[in-house]
């Protein structure tokens, strides 16, 4: 029998690569939108879900089971970048994203967990970030909501054993989809004392996103994790230099690597 997989943003970038590809593998895939009629010629069914409002997600979980009567892999995957000073990012803006890549995920893992222990077998993969491994300047926030996502794992695993569901992390670094475009750019304000420093580092950004990897990579990445028995706590998935960044920062004082990440961010 199929496995039956869902993938909340699953309409474009990693999340359909992710979905295109499992379908391809045979598994019975289902994607997530806001506005799933903007799909209509997705390769795989869409169902309406926003991370952020706990009545989508509910409704979203009931039409998959009203389907196929189980879920078997949850694959984390809605998020939105962030940028600018966390000085001048307004409150608001913050909230929401955290919102979007903290609380989102985990109001998904609560509504399938229950199906998941009915059926005593469950796998949920949550899409972080490298970024979630260092506060990087000017994407301090998305490094912290990223990284809190990753830390809530390894708690999730330990309380999850006693009941056949196993749950990771994978780290994307930079692949070249439609993320900088969807992100929350905070202005680079004329009278700033962020402004050359924050709008060279934008600008630094976006290059990365632009030169990144195919979305393909992370999607061979998940299935391999799907059919690993016993998958391991963190997966990175990206450039070698990007993957190397968090050995360094595991072995480096943290001064030495701090003036690393300023000479890469040119600060």
């Amino acid at each position: 029998m199929s496995k039956v997989v869902l993938i909340t943003g699953g309409s474009s970038g990693i999340g359909k690569s992710i979905g295109e590809f499992l379908q391809q593998k045979g598994f019975k895939v289902f994607g997530t939108s806001r506005n799933p009629e903007n799909y209509p010629n997705s390769k795989f069914p869409i169902v309406a879900l926003d991370v952020t409002k706990p009545e989508t997600i509910s409704t979203c979980i009931a039409e998959v089971l009203k389907q196929e009567n189980r879920i078997d892999v949850l694959i984390n995957n809605a998020g939105a970048g962030i940028t600018g000073p966390v000085e001048e990012i307004p409150d608001e803006e913050i909230k929401r994203n955290f919102e979007t890549n903290f609380f989102g995920p985990i109001n998904v893992i609560k509504a399938t967990l229950p199906t998941m222990r009915a059926q005593n077998s469950g796998l949920i993969i949550n899409i972080t970030s490298i970024a979630g491994y260092m506060g990087l300047p000017f994407r301090g926030v998305y490094s912290a909501s990223k990284g809190a996502l990753e830390i809530i794992t390894e708690a999730f695993r330990m309380e999850l054993k006693d009941f056949n569901i196993e749950m990771t992390n994978v780290a994307p670094g930079d692949f070249a989809t439609n993320i900088a475009a969807g992100r929350y750019h905070a202005p680079v304000l004329a009278n700033s004392p962020y402004k050359e420093k924050y709008g060279h580092s934008l600008k630094t950004m976006d290059e990365h996103v632009d030169e990144g990897g195919d979305p393909k990579e992370m999607a061979e990445a998940i299935y391999k994790v799907i059919e690993t028995k016993s998958p391991k706590i963190h997966y990175k998935v990206g450039a070698f230099m990007q993957k190397f960044s968090i050995v360094l920062k595991r072995v480096l004082p943290d001064k030495m690597y701090e003036k690393l990440l300023m000479n890469h961010y040119k600060l």
